[in-house]
């Protein structure tokens, strides 16, 4: 109880931490959490994550531009905004209540990870483009803390006890770099703002290995001054925030996204010691829609997330909902 506790302490006090970090006045901090409730349905697969950024312009003299300067199709002149994350996620089989290895189900598995994003946002004439290269390292297993913090909430929350973390996946660090891009056409139509175009990205490391493309679309009022739909992994979102503008504005959004996974640790299991694994599905769809409201300098997102079958013995496919909350500082 008292490592649950330490676990919950150092979320709560992560923002904070945040803030430590060298960055200039005028970034965004972003809280976001995705969880089966958010959507209507119970604990299981994709259980509860969270993460938390801090998202600025960074100056020229910043360090991000000098990393930039080395990547390739990238300039220190690129970066319109960075971001320090951090965050956390738990995966359950659907019976939670099992002692014994459910062994057609999913792994359980705990993750934990910080990382750094780069995004750019390049306008044209009726079109732009946004791009995002993303770095995760942490670790999955044990060390992670997810079976203690779940074990505890569901204490709080009455909610069934959690009874077989004991054969969740072993401690293995990971690492994870994750691009993507868009390319969205800019229009007007009954009196608003619309935008829509096609996605494509990929992924690399021992957490996922994926290629993906899709489409999004979003409708609303004020969209030069943002680019943010909220995604859950292994899909990857970009977000670009302009200057804060006075009253409200609003975005209604959608997308569709297709990823061929040629490796899921969290599926696949453990990279050098023996785990539970389930066979994982090559092809992987996602549909998302959701809303966004501003006002002055808050942000409030939420999006719903279905999601096809993962591994071949999945009965269903998943649904999960994320809410996030933003405040320009």
């Amino acid at each position: 109880m008292k490592d649950a506790r330490r676990w919950l302490s150092l979320a709560l006090l992560a923002p904070l931490l945040l803030f430590t970090l060298p960055t200039q006045a005028g970034g965004l901090l972003s809280i976001q959490s995705e969880n089966n409730s958010w959507a209507g349905t119970e604990d299981g697969h994709f259980t509860n994550g969270s993460e938390i950024r801090w998202i600025f312009p960074p100056e020229k003299s910043h360090w991000t531009n000098g990393l930039a300067a080395l990547l390739p199709g990238w300039t220190a002149n690129d970066v319109d905004q960075a971001a320090y994350r951090l965050g956390h996620q738990m995966y359950t089989p659907i019976d939670i209540s099992a002692t014994t290895l459910v062994e057609n189900d999913r792994p359980y598995a705990g993750l934990l990870y910080a990382g750094l994003s780069l995004a750019n946002s390049r306008a044209h004439k009726g079109w732009r483009e946004t791009r995002g290269l993303h770095l995760d390292l942490g670790l999955v297993g044990p060390a992670a803390g997810a079976a203690k913090t779940q074990r505890y909430f569901h204490h709080v929350i009455a909610g069934d006890e959690p009874r077989g973390w004991s054969h969740q996946l072993n401690n293995e660090p990971i690492v994870a770099i994750g691009y993507e891009h868009a390319w969205l056409k800019q229009a007007r139509w009954g009196g608003m703002d619309l935008e829509y175009g096609p996605t494509a990205g990929f992924s690399l490391g021992n957490l996922f290995t994926y290629a993906t493309s899709g489409m999004t679309v979003r409708y609303g009022k004020g969209l030069d001054n943002t680019y943010n739909i909220t995604s859950i992994d292994p899909a990857q979102d970009v977000q670009i925030f302009g200057q804060p503008g006075a009253g409200l504005r609003w975005y209604v959004f959608a997308g569709l996204e297709g990823r061929y996974m040629a490796h899921n640790l969290l599926l696949d299991g453990n990279s050098y010691t023996d785990s539970h694994s389930v066979e994982r599905e090559p092809w992987v769809g996602d549909a998302q829609a959701g809303f966004a409201l501003e006002w002055d300098r808050w942000q409030m997102t939420y999006t719903m997330i279905w999601r096809s079958k993962e591994f071949s013995q999945q009965e269903h496919a998943d649904r999960f909902g994320s809410l996030s909350l933003s405040l320009r500082l």
